[in-house]
């Protein structure tokens, strides 16, 4: 899914009036956790649930049924951070650069309607700014495909500009195939042993074909109320198959934004968005609050999972959120989410 652009904030003031207790001596409620609400009462999920962190204090909140805060769900596009971790890793080892073409790596692969490998770089995929076709608008996100049936999908259609922001699943389906062709191993079976099993991720899984998710879960729906909770991951691939918990995506982006992954100068490259305009880094973006915050993430739509995870800088405060359902009716609520949960209150 695209990068959550154009931040709203409407929508806070109706966050904030959850607020008010209904008398002095009643508990305070995080203002987040107010907001989480609305993403039922007025964004139609199903239910919703949040995950906080901040040094060692975490908190929990859910509204609505059929959600607990060890379930496994469908991150979608969130599993970009974690492909473009292992990439970047691969390029400090010198087992890569960013300014290799997709040719060197993938001979042959992206010809056709006007696209062409040789004139493709790493840094091009990883940034969104190639210009390549999203093979996904194609499929819905409903049909199953192999790597290079999405690639051969996106390549009926002539390319955007180059060098210009252009989202599509089709760059991360290819550096997946880079990830395969560099190590000689699969990009999952890279991703758990250099970020999984470090980081001690147990809940988090690159399911491939497997169409069940492992226990504990619940329930996932489309916006029109369809059970999609079986579901063949490969409608995504590389782009966004990963099944995980929220206290892993939070544990992973403290470690990936605290350098615990990469060293300072890919990480460096990793937030510099110059390439795509300031819309997009590598495998995640900037969003700045009303406050003046900025925080770093990325968000994951998948049939019957929509996900969202949030980070100072630094990694030390992290947010991740997440509903049973596909979409979000009120589009401003995330960032009043955001905005609740990383802007500073007012007495």
């Amino acid at each position: 899914m695209p990068p959550f652009r154009g931040l709203m904030v409407l929508p806070l003031s109706l966050a904030f009036l959850a607020l008010t207790p209904a008398a002095s001596s009643a508990p305070s409620v995080p203002p987040a956790d107010a907001a989480l609400a609305l993403l039922v009462g007025r964004g139609g999920a199903p239910a919703a649930a949040l995950l906080a962190r901040e040094g060692g204090d975490i908190r929990y909140a859910r509204t609505g049924a059929g959600i607990a805060r060890s379930d496994h769900f469908r991150a979608g596009s969130i599993t970009k951070t974690f492909l473009a971790t292992v990439v970047l890793q691969l390029a400090a080892e010198h087992r890569l650069s960013l300014s290799d073409t997709v040719e060197e790596h993938l001979p042959g692969l992206v010809r056709g309607a006007g696209n062409d490998g040789r004139a493709l770089t790493l840094r091009h995929l990883l940034t969104h700014t190639s210009g390549l076709y999203d093979f996904a608008a194609d499929t819905r996100g409903t049909v199953p495909v192999t790597p290079r049936q999405a690639v051969r999908i996106a390549l009926t259609h002539p390319p955007a500009d180059r060098g210009r922001f252009s989202y599509s699943n089709t760059n991360y389906v290819l550096l997946g195939l880079v990830v395969d062709r560099v190590t000689g191993r699969p990009y999952a079976a890279e991703a758990e042993r250099r970020i999984i099993a470090p980081l001690g991720l147990t809940g988090t899984s690159f399911p491939g074909a497997r169409t069940s998710l492992p226990l504990p879960h619940g329930r996932a729906y489309t916006a029109g109320g369809t059970d999609v909770t079986a579901l063949d991951p490969r409608v995504a691939g590389a782009a966004g198959e990963m099944v995980t918990t929220l206290a892993d995506l939070n544990r992973f982006y403290t470690a990936l934004l605290g350098g615990e992954l990469l060293p300072p100068r890919r990480l460096r490259e990793m937030l510099d968005t110059r390439a795509a305009h300031g819309a997009y880094g590598m495998g995640l973006f900037p969003s700045k609050l009303p406050c003046g915050t900025t925080v770093w993430g990325h968000n994951g739509r998948i049939p019957g999972s929509y996900v969202r995870t949030a980070a100072t800088a630094d990694g030390r405060r992290v947010l991740t959120f997440r509903v049973n359902t596909d979409a979000i009716a009120d589009p401003g609520l995330e960032p009043a989410l955001l905005a609740a949960e990383f802007c500073p209150r007012t007495p």
